[in-house]
């Protein structure tokens, strides 16, 4: 708005106009004088007011129409008319209209005009001081916003992946199982490993694995539907909970997968067997193969170690599957020692 004692003195008769602005420029003001209601408006178009003093009663546009159009433009502006005592209606009509007061003519005395200019001034002052106070608590409240939703998303996700973590992982499948058994149905998670990560980490470094791990969690969120939950379980483990998703459906969808990674051109892994980045995986379904977290979370990892055992036999990748029969037989625990998840 410019500075704070800039007023602008509106009236049709040279001696007020005059009379008023001298009072004011004592008071410390910085005056512009106008002739018309028009010309006012054209000064306003260059640069608004913080106050307004124009007489009611001027040829062409009048004050009350000025006063209307400078308000309806520009708000925080305060504006003070001017009047005879033979057109009270008129000050009444304008009061109504939003000024802030009303000066009598003539003007007989300089203090009256000076303390309405003062007050109506520090009205315009409070009211751009609290439009600040405002702007800033909306500020500090969409940072303080924002800040709880980092909290929230560190509190769910996993920092590495992006992915959702361990402990939201469990509460969603503690989720789903209570939806399950208070409306039958099935749901299917897959538990899915990297195959040789050690070896990539070992040849490449860290960094590259946790990019590697990165690129795994992009190819998770383009490959699974938005009803899906793709969680980190751990290093280079995740756990997919597919809703709706019975035993078959979910073998067709972790073949997929495996599919999609395989053909997935990650990089740095010429030391890796077959140069190319594999995931083993195992399912389990509710409530065949279990009605707890933990005991579906067991059996989808059991199932993923027999699958990745199957894996590094001779000649036997295509009796891969995301599944094997329940009749096949867990891996002893040297077995899992030796293989190490590899």
């Amino acid at each position: 708005m410019g500075k704070a004692n800039r007023i602008l003195v509106v009236d049709d008769e040279a001696r007020f106009r005059r009379s008023l602005s001298k009072i004011l420029e004592d008071c410390g003001y910085a005056i512009t004088m106008a002739a018309s209601g028009e010309e006012a408006l054209s000064h306003f178009e260059k640069q608004p007011y913080p106050l307004l003093i124009t007489d009611i009663q001027m040829p062409g546009m009048s004050g009350i129409q000025l006063l209307k159009a400078v308000r309806s433009g520009h708000n925080e502006c305060e504006v003070i008319v001017t009047n005879s005592y033979a057109y009270l209606g008129k000050a009444i009509e304008a009061m109504r209209a939003g000024a802030y007061d009303c000066l009598i003519k003539p003007f007989k005395d300089p203090e009256v005009i000076c303390n309405t200019a003062h007050q109506a001034m520090e009205k315009v002052r409070l009211q751009v001081q609290n439009q600040s106070l405002i702007e800033a608590l909306k500020q500090h409240n969409k940072a303080l916003e924002s800040a709880n939703a980092r909290l929230k998303k560190m509190a769910t996700h996993d920092g590495l992946t992006g992915l959702y973590n361990h402990r939201h992982l469990q509460d969603s499948l503690t989720a789903e199982i209570n939806r399950g058994k208070r409306y039958p149905g099935r749901f299917s998670i897959l538990f899915i490993d990297i195959d040789d990560f050690k070896i990539y980490n070992d040849a490449n470094g860290h960094l590259a694995g946790d990019l590697l791990l990165k690129q795994l969690s992009g190819l998770f969120m383009r490959s699974f539907r938005k009803t899906d939950m793709v969680a980190r379980y751990g290093g280079d483990e995740f756990v997919v909970i597919l809703p709706e998703a019975d035993r078959n459906q979910a073998s067709a969808i972790a073949g997929k997968f495996r599919q999609q990674v395989s053909s997935y051109p990650f990089e740095k892994c010429d030391a890796m067997p077959n140069q190319h980045i594999t995931v083993s995986v195992g399912s389990a379904t509710f409530p065949e193969d279990g009605t707890t977290s933990n005991a579906l979370l067991h059996e989808a990892d059991q199932v993923l170690y027999r699958n990745k055992e199957k894996k590094y036999l001779p000649c036997n990748q295509n009796a891969l599957d995301p599944r094997t029969t329940l009749s096949a037989s867990a891996p002893t625990g040297s077995s899992k020692k030796a293989m190490a998840r590899r």
